[in-house]
């Protein structure tokens, strides 16, 4: 089916229309149920954060067909979704690509709308990897780093994404999908100002229902313009930070697949990503050289200006402030020898030792970029000065623990699900619901979800 003239907004409709299982290469689906694993793990880790409590005491939902972090409450879809999103997200714990958090967006959605519409394992790894290309495509025009603009990427990013994967688990035509992801462009938002509080997993959360609700208008009749993406006004000149976006060229979504090439970073540390690679440096330095607070007269971490701008907490007196600083990764590093779920609690942020420690940690930035990731430095690096003048000094890490090029291993994939679902108390064993996402394109979305 064509629709007329070509447009980035029509041709990622037409994409999302066309998107069938036996176009995905296997190693598509196999990233999908990777990211559906990570994120319902984080989800129900996240379950009873204060965020999740406050959202669903405030909308109030009635019963519905959508399971609400796989426990015994439902709700409408739009509602779980949302629900869902900032609990997937609460922890910062979720999966990192395309410069921002797209399984924590995508499977909300994809999951809540399924479980409504009965669908199967096989039509929402579908429909992921439609959410995935389009996100994708929208990333790869704009070389512009959207957190110096102010911008979360994955509000932005994901209300569109999120569409066009409810618009693919709906199965709407080529038209109608694409007006769907113009009215998810229509509802992207999210501030980088509102980091390090419940606000930056509600960017998450309700990105999940406004792809929800705009494949669901769509499908009414509701209307949108067909070039909302590329239009002199529409979404990518919007968010541009330098104005420069690529409005033109031809869409590669199916053509080049993104999911492929950029696949997922799956986070070892429930921190900001952009903390990683310097908390890899020095739990490999204190691993080989111990170190004791009392001893350590500065911390010097070597980083780029983008992530010092993204870790804007120097002086965190809480769990949730304490994953976007630099400063508290590096404490924690050295006292705790880890930095995990359970050193992200208000407690040991506020001890002493790690206040005392945050405040010898310097700052060092760097402008040069990798190429190959949007405001990283080639490398990041930590050293440690100590009162006896001896210097230690990391090696550089150049990919985290977890990216693609430095992938989990199975056994640690499971072992991060499982204590995530440990720490949410979760109603369904690790092991079984770790099978059935395992195998998730042979099961149905409401087989998944219940309880044992």
């Amino acid at each position: 089916m064509t629709i007329g003239q070509s447009t980035l907004t029509r041709s990622l409709g037409q994409f999302v229309a066309d998107l069938s299982p036996n176009r995905l290469p296997e190693e598509a689906a196999r990233v999908a149920r990777m990211g559906f694993i990570d994120t319902i793990g984080t989800m129900i880790a996240g379950r009873h954060e204060d965020s999740v409590r406050i959202i669903t005491d405030t909308l109030a939902p009635g019963d519905g067909p959508s399971s609400l972090t796989f426990g015994s409450r439902h709700a409408p879809a739009p509602e779980a979704a949302w629900i869902n999103g900032i609990a997937a997200h609460a922890l910062d714990y979720d999966d990192v690509a395309l410069r921002g958090h797209p399984s924590t967006v995508l499977v909300p959605a994809i999951l809540a709308e399924a479980e409504h519409l009965g669908s199967s394992g096989a039509d929402m790894i579908v429909a992921y990897v439609a959410g995935y290309e389009t996100w994708a495509e929208l990333f790869r025009r704009d070389t512009g780093l959207l957190h110096q603009k102010g911008w979360h990427p994955t509000g932005l990013y994901g209300a569109v994404g999120a569409a066009a994967a409810c618009a693919k688990l709906r199965k709407l035509d080529a038209e109608k999908s694409a007006i769907a992801i113009a009215l998810g462009a229509s509802q992207s938002a999210g501030l980088m100002s509102n980091f390090g509080t419940m606000t930056k997993p509600f960017h998450a959360g309700k990105a999940a229902h406004a792809g929800i609700m705009a494949a669901r208008l769509a499908e009414a009749g509701f209307t949108a313009n067909t070039d909302a993406l590329e239009h002199p006004q529409g979404f990518l000149h919007a968010i541009s930070p330098t104005g420069t976006e690529d409005r033109a060229s031809e869409s590669k979504a199916g053509v080049e697949w993104a999911i492929l090439t950029q696949g997922l970073g799956i986070k070892k540390y429930p921190t900001c990503y952009c903390t990683h690679r310097a908390i890899d440096c020095m739990l490999d330095l204190v691993n080989t050289s111990p170190i004791k607070a009392d001893d350590v007269e500065k911390i010097t971490v070597n980083i780029s200006d983008y992530f010092s701008t993204v870790l804007r907490n120097h002086e965190p007196d809480t769990g949730l402030a304490a994953k976007f600083s630099i400063e508290f990764c590096m404490a924690s590093g050295i006292i705790a020898q880890r930095v995990g779920l359970r050193e992200l609690t208000d407690d040991f942020v506020q001890r002493p030792d790690i206040q005392a420690l945050m405040r010898k940690v310097e700052i060092v930035t760097k402008s040069v970029y990798d190429p190959e990731l949007p405001g990283a430095a080639t490398h990041d690096q930590v050293t440690v000065t100590m009162a006896n003048g001896r210097t230690i000094a990391g090696e550089p890490v150049a990919r985290a623990t977890g990216h693609p090029a430095r992938p989990l291993t199975d056994q640690q994939l499971y072992d991060k699900f499982a204590d995530c679902l440990d720490a949410g108390n979760s109603p369904i064993p690790a092991d079984v619901l770790f099978k059935r996402l395992s195998t998730l394109q042979s099961i149905s979305a409401r087989d998944l979800t219940t309880r044992v």
